[in-house]
């Protein structure tokens, strides 16, 4: 069986953790070999995995949370008034 970059996305959680058997192993890295793609989404989802793993705590910037939040809330009512056909008035 020839896999495709769909059946190597359904598993790479699995293929990362070593969960794969041995004959799919070797198919997903047969195809690894020459797919640019796949082989960016793996390291991209290994990526993910150290930081999510990663326990550091980093303290924000004094004042974030609220510029953060007051951005969103600039965004969303954008997105709403566009929505309703009006168009925003300025920052």
């Amino acid at each position: 069986m020839r896999i495709d970059c769909k059946h190597v996305w359904e598993y790479i959680s699995a293929y990362i953790d070593g969960e794969v058997d041995p004959k799919l192993r070797a198919q997903i890295d047969k195809h690894l070999e020459t797919c640019e793609i796949c082989s960016a989404v793996l390291d991209s989802t290994r990526n993910v995995v150290v930081l999510v793993a990663d326990d550091r705590v980093f303290e924000l910037p004094a004042g974030f949370s609220k510029r953060l939040h007051e951005r969103i809330d600039e965004v969303i009512q954008s997105d709403n008034l566009e929505d309703d056909g009006n168009q925003p008035t300025g920052p």
